[in-house]
């Protein structure tokens, strides 16, 4: 649809009228006039937040384009899934070789036996295994007495239990909930792993994080998961289980509640070598995973999984599933960790879920065992003898649920607990810590198809990786663009300037909104450059353009481009309003989404509809962006190709580093939506700045502003393929300034004047830097 107005025609008028010249028009000509009212940023967050959950809904009917399920044989269908496994394995960060070993650890020492517990026909001991460099499991390992094992299990504890708890060692489960004790008694040998706990604790003064949510931060941004870790720590147990030769080895099952109901889940999911899964307390439709504890955040989960077609990735192999109460956590929001809550799943919820999942394999022959077990109305105790006797039936038709024996005696009551929990994370924390190291090479092997043997051969290799960095780390949403519809009211009306608000469409519940400054001295005919002015976090339009209580990081630098003859759009970006627009990260993971899925489609059609406008020059229209608007500066101009250069303004830095590091401000910071899946092995800023070469980019950056050492380092990267691959080394600028983190305006101004192509000789009235 055609959007552009005849300026010309005004601009006509104002030239043969009176020297008093008369106001600009109150809306624009070819436009709507703008009637919200109230605060349009509200309006803005609030509308997105629609669209999310619209999303959201959606993806259950979408997900069906991402599987090709042949159900004519059991081996035939195996076959037809593998690729959405291995899309599981990727996306929850299981794609390390796990260690060979013989059999685990037992731990003792002089003073401790390796006997730490005895029931009335199984002993217990503690015990290590390896699983990654660096990364050992630890738990309990249950043994019948005086019989082989007839089966083996892995049981998983929930988060905030202790593997001595469900051995029945410990108070705090009851006994019909001890299910590592329950089937020991029946004859299994059971190992009982040790989960991360969700123990929140104050870091380094700063956020309030649960030991979940640290581990999650510092692994998330490299292409791991705290869940990843654990699941390679079960899956390690079943290597070392089918290592065996004895005949128990193939009874293998992984049962869970909560948070191990997850790993269970998952577990069987990912591993056709379990025979039998059993999930308590946990399976759901995952609609809301938003508003679960942040560290079960899975980048792209409900793209091609919700709980059924991970139920449908067990098949034909048996999956039983307990309605029963499970944990009740709240993490309450303000702590600077993400708030999250975990409830007992709905028993409607659950029964439509086991319905779709059996649905989705309708066919498959032997039938699939899927099979519900209901505690109490769904608010049971879970472990109930029921659900127990499945799960042995389905390992083996002729294991059967033991009577209970008497409690479990515990032989080293003394046991420090929190050492064994500090162990676990520090070894996460370490192994994190590795792939931050190693993440630079990786990169460079990721971008090893790009060819830069010459200019011609760069822009057609670099497409690949514009494509990738779109659809797997941005996220696109496929919808196409709306009409803009654009609606306009004049709100400023300078002495050299004149503004108007503008709000465009973008999708449905969808809008881009922002603040145009046309210069007053525009001619008829003449063509200018447009800059384009993102404010920082928590900003708005105004704070670059007004004297505002921000004004010492923006200096009302929209202003001052547009008295330089410059026209000027501001555009409001979403991240304002603290929780409510990390939420629309929360709520965009999931989907394979994140905030710039829709702040990129915003900049197209902003870019879009300003290259309709008479006196914008299409071919000139720059971006500058300070802080949060240095982040999109790195994200959307290689996205938005219409964006002819980029400025990064007190953002430009080692980005992984300063996210993954434990001694750097994110992993102990309350922005916990900063982190940005696999970023790690694939783009950091110099990475994302050469999706935007051959254009020319500049780095604005305060000496003072944090971590500014590492600038230099990463903008060399810039250098190099600017100047020493591509000869366009006159394209690619940096300028440091004796300040913090502000706009300085002075490189960067003449940077715009330089590749705008705008004359140096501007008309400066009331503000200026220099």
């Amino acid at each position: 649809m055609k959007t552009g107005f005849s300026l010309g025609l005004v601009l006509f008028t104002f030239a043969v009228s009176s020297v008093t010249a008369a106001p600009w028009p109150e809306i624009l000509p070819g436009t709507q006039r703008l009637t919200m009212s109230g605060d349009i940023a509200d309006q803005q967050v609030a509308s997105v937040d629609r669209f999310l959950l619209d999303e959201i809904a959606r993806s259950v009917e979408t997900r069906i384009k991402y599987w090709e399920r042949d159900t004519s044989s059991p081996l035939k269908y195996s076959a037809s899934v593998q690729s959405n496994r291995g899309r599981l394995a990727h996306i929850l960060g299981v794609r390390m070789e796990r260690l060979k070993y013989s059999g685990p650890e037992i731990i003792h020492t002089t003073e401790k036996s390796p006997l730490v517990g005895r029931g009335s026909n199984f002993e217990v001991y503690a015990i290590r295994w390896p699983v990654l460099e660096g990364v050992n499991g630890e738990g309990l390992l249950l043994v019948p007495l005086g019989i082989a094992p007839v089966a083996n299990f892995v049981v998983v504890p929930d988060a905030d239990q202790l593997p001595e708890q469900i051995a029945g060692l410990s108070k705090g489960v009851p006994f019909e909930s001890q299910i590592a004790r329950r089937l020991a008694e029946s004859g299994c040998r059971v190992v009982v792993p040790v989960l991360m706990d969700r123990q929140i604790k104050a870091r380094k003064g700063r956020a309030k994080l649960t030991n979940r949510e640290l581990i999650y931060r510092g692994t998330y941004e490299l292409g791991a998961h705290v869940i990843g870790l654990e699941l390679q720590k079960v899956l390690a147990i079943v290597d070392w289980f089918y290592a065996k030769s004895s005949p128990d080895a193939t009874r293998v099952g992984v049962v869970g509640w909560g948070e191990g109901g997850l790993l269970a889940l998952y577990a069987g999911a990912l591993d056709e070598r379990i025979r039998v899964v059993g999930v308590s307390g946990y399976f759901d439709s995952r609609q809301n995973i938003w508003q679960e504890p942040i560290d079960r955040n899975v980048f792209g989960l409900l793209e091609q999984f919700g709980d059924a077609e991970l139920a449908s990735l067990i098949a034909p192999r048996s999956l039983i599933i307990e309605a029963a109460k499970g944990p009740q956590v709240i993490i309450p929001p303000g702590t600077g960790g993400a708030p999250g809550r975990i409830t007992t799943p709905a028993l409607p919820v659950v029964r439509a879920e086991i319905q779709r999942a059996k649905s989705l394999v309708m066919g498959l022959k032997p039938e699939p065992v899927l099979e519900l077990v209901i505690s109490g109305d769904g608010n049971g105790p879970y472990g109930t003898p029921e659900f127990l006797k499945q799960i042995l039936a389905k390992a083996d038709s002729t294991l059967e649920l033991a009577a209970a024996g008497e409690d479990p005696q515990n032989l080293h009551p003394e046991f420090v607990y929190q050492q064994r929990q500090d162990r676990q994370m520090e070894e996460m924390l370490r192994y994190s810590q590795w792939l931050l190291r190693e993440s630079p090479d990786v990169r460079r092997n990721f971008f090893a198809k790009l060819d830069v043997s010459s200019r011609g051969k760069f822009e057609e290799t670099v497409e690949w990786y514009r494509k990738f960095f779109y659809d797997e780390v941005i996220g696109r949403v496929d919808h196409p663009l709306l009409p803009s519809n654009a609606r306009t009211r004049r709100i400023y009306d300078e002495r050299d300037y004149t503004g108007y608000e503008v709000v465009l469409d973008v999708f449905t519940n969808v809008f881009a909104y922002g603040i145009l400054l046309l210069p007053k001295d525009l001619k008829v005919g003449e063509k200018r450059p447009v800059v384009v002015c993102q404010h920082g976090l928590e900003g708005r339009p105004q704070d670059t353009i007004e004297r505002t209580a921000s004004y010492g990081i923006y200096r009302q630098f929209s202003s001052v481009l547009a008295n330089r003859g410059f026209i000027v759009f501001a555009p409001q970006n979403l991240y304002i309003f603290n929780d409510r627009f990390r939420t629309l990260q929360r709520k965009a993971n999931p989907i394979k989404k994140t905030l710039y899925s829709i702040i990129t489609p915003q900049h197209q059609q902003i870019v879009d509809w300003l290259s309709t406008l008479p006196n914008v020059d299409p071919d000139r229209i720059g971006f500058y962006g300070i802080s949060y608007g240095g982040k999109t500066a790195m994200r959307v101009p290689p996205l938005v190709t219409n964006y002819c250069l980029s400025i990064c303004s007190g953002d430009f830095t080692e980005w992984v580093e300063k996210n993954a590091s434990t001694r750097d401000k994110y992993m102990w910071h309350d922005e916990y939506e900063i982190f940005e899946h696999d970023l790690g092995s694939t783009f950091n800023y110099a990475e994302m700045a050469t999706l935007i070469a051959p254009r020319p980019f500049m780095v604005e950056t305060g000496f003072f502003d944090a971590r500014n050492d590492m600038v230099g380092l990463e903008f060399a990267k810039i250098r190099l393929l600017y100047s020493g691959r591509l000869g366009i080394g006159d394209r690619a600028e940096i300028e440091w300034f004796v300040g913090d983190h502000l706009i300085h305006g002075v490189g960067t101004f003449d940077f715009l004047h330089k590749h705008l192509n705008w004359p140096k000789g501007w008309r400066s009235s009331r503000i200026e830097y220099e």
